[in-house]
């Protein structure tokens, strides 16, 4: 019987210590690391900043959204915008115009291209 009560023992002792919760403790590689130091931003007035980098203005935006309206002339002055302006802004800003008017060409295609052949089938069925 004893060889059982012993077995027991170590079980329980052996479940004494799963149920205790040990203090976990950091690597020491870790214990030493502190926060980096955030670099600090300083303002600078529109005359500072180099005029590749000068933002656009709100009324900016909106003129040249309405030039790139314009259907044939828009869509040279997107291109030529987007490959060749000087203004970073500008040449991004041109660049997803660009995407958003190639993505609602892609679009219209397709839509077209679903409603011509439901049309067909429809006239296919009726003679």
């Amino acid at each position: 019987m004893e060889p059982t009560n012993q077995n027991q023992n170590q079980q329980y002792q052996q479940y004494q210590q799963y149920q205790q919760p040990q203090q976990y403790q950091q690597p020491q590689q870790y214990q030493q690391y502190q926060q980096p130091q955030q670099a600090q931003y300083v303002y600078q007035p529109e005359s500072q900043i180099p005029p590749e980098y000068q933002p656009i203005s709100m009324w900016g935006y909106f003129g040249y959204q309405l030039l790139f309206a314009i259907p044939c002339v828009g869509l040279i002055m997107v291109i030529v915008y987007a490959l060749s302006a000087t203004n970073v802004n500008l040449k991004n800003f041109a660049r997803s115009y660009f995407c958003v008017l190639i993505i609602g060409i892609v679009l219209s295609i397709i839509t077209l291209a679903t409603v011509g052949a439901g049309a067909a089938a429809i006239l296919n069925e009726l003679y």
